[in-house]
């Protein structure tokens, strides 16, 4: 683990998209961040120590999913799959499919395997199942603001991990996509190695690109102030403690952070710091992974 020095973060940025704003400061005490993001052989030792199983492998409650076709109600998980040609970027049905026994260990589906990927990050990682990863290793999930914080590098302002250009002198700095999206990608087509990108300012690889990572904060359309009611000690809005940020969704959604490899200029420009996503906390899918913090 890196040790992430205290700070005020310049949180957010005006320039993307709307739930990144307002630009503000929020004051972040010192803690510890994993250096990589949590592996398959990571995972592979905790659910050998404790038999968890993961939430894409439970039986599905019927009462859950009313009107559903009880044949479709089978353990799975969602798994990306390229199109052959353009397709209508508003319908993330076009390369988004469910697919019946995929989880973290068969991450493409029954007979896939991690058996060569034992150092690429974990996915189909539900936010229960990243929560009890993280009690186990006798850590905790960073914050939003955390996480942001440790993401910059040190850097204020900038709007990647390293700088302004997302590739300097066209060299890809994380694992993000190249090319069309969803039909042509000449990059990595998937998640890499941990590490196999330049570390930032603090040391930490993977930051962003490569998996979006968990979160504790609850997800809310744009940042919560200080003026939208009272705060914690770490100047985070006490609405984020709460599902209540977010009124209106049947399953509390977190915020995901650091983009994924799947991230793509003309789609998704979110292999930033300051970029964020909600997330159902039920739904693990195989871009999503985390990492772990502990307290400074």
């Amino acid at each position: 683990m890196a040790l992430i020095p205290e700070g005020v973060l310049r949180m957010g940025s005006d320039e993307f998209y709307p739930d990144e704003r307002p630009v503000h400061e929020r004051p972040v005490a010192a803690f510890w961040m994993e250096t990589y993001e949590v592996t398959n052989a990571d995972f592979a030792v905790f659910v050998a120590d404790t038999g968890y199983v993961t939430v894409a492998e439970r039986e599905l409650d019927p009462a859950d999913f009313p009107g559903a076709d009880p044949v479709d109600l089978v353990p799975g998980a969602m798994v990306f799959t390229p199109t052959v040609d353009r397709v209508d970027l508003d319908d993330w049905r076009q390369w988004w499919r469910w697919q019946r026994g995929a989880y973290w260990r068969e991450p493409s589906g029954p007979g896939s395997s991690i058996d060569e990927r034992m150092r690429h990050p974990v996915v189909h990682i539900a936010f229960e199942d990243a929560v009890s990863y993280a009690a186990w290793a006798g850590k905790r999930l960073p914050t939003e603001a955390e996480h942001e914080y440790a993401a910059r590098g040190g850097l204020v302002g900038a709007r990647f991990a390293w700088g302004d250009d997302p590739y300097p002198g066209g060299i890809p700095q994380a694992n993000s996509w190249l090319g069309r999206f969803p039909y042509e990608n000449l990059g990595r087509g998937g998640t890499a190695p941990v590490g196999a990108y330049p570390p930032n300012g603090y040391g930490l690889y993977d930051m962003t690109g490569n998996v979006w990572e968990w979160t504790t904060d609850y997800y809310s359309p744009r940042h919560l102030l200080p003026s939208d009611g009272p705060v914690d000690a770490g100047g985070r809005p006490m609405l984020l403690a709460t599902a209540s940020a977010e009124p209106g969704f049947a399953q509390p959604r977190r915020v995901l952070k650091g983009g994924s490899h799947l991230c793509s200029p003309d789609y998704c420009l979110r292999f930033r710091p300051a970029a964020r996503s909600p997330q159902a906390e039920d739904t693990g899918m195989s871009h999503i992974g985390f990492r772990c913090a502990h307290d400074g």
